[in-house]
């Protein structure tokens, strides 16, 4: 692991090839959230490839219309939902339409990693 960043409505942990984001509790997670998250992957990820890992281990929201904007990253190569809760999985099945990158789910962190990794070697 490369840094901790801690913001209100999230903590990310910064590796070399991906983040894992955890977003607090009650959370909706808009434009602006969004464009924090967005800064942050520009700042350690710039014209390295990633991907984004949510960890979904609290109840929140996410506004579709982000999905739009965070596929434009060109340098994000996918997106892996990480929960053991069926609603979450349920959310995440639905969020995977706005998204027109790789993008899946998983039950254990340790598989999403091994999912990234996995990506960004075919990449």
């Amino acid at each position: 692991m490369r840094e901790i960043l801690t913001f209100d409505f999230c903590d990310m942990k910064i590796y070399n090839n991906y983040v894992v984001v955890v977003i607090k509790e009650g959370v909706n997670i808009t434009q602006k959230y969004n464009d924090i998250l967005v800064e942050v992957t520009e700042t350690y990820f710039l014209d390295r490839p990633f991907v984004y890992i949510t960890h979904r281990v609290n109840s929140y929201s996410v506004d579709p219309k982000v999905y739009f904007e965070t596929s434009k990253i060109e340098n994000l190569k996918g997106l892996a939902v990480v929960s053991n809760n069926y609603k979450a999985k349920i959310n995440a099945e639905i969020e995977k339409m706005f998204f027109n990158k790789p993008f899946n789910i998983f039950t254990e962190l340790e598989n999403a990693v091994v999912w990234a990794e996995n990506l960004l070697k075919e990449k």
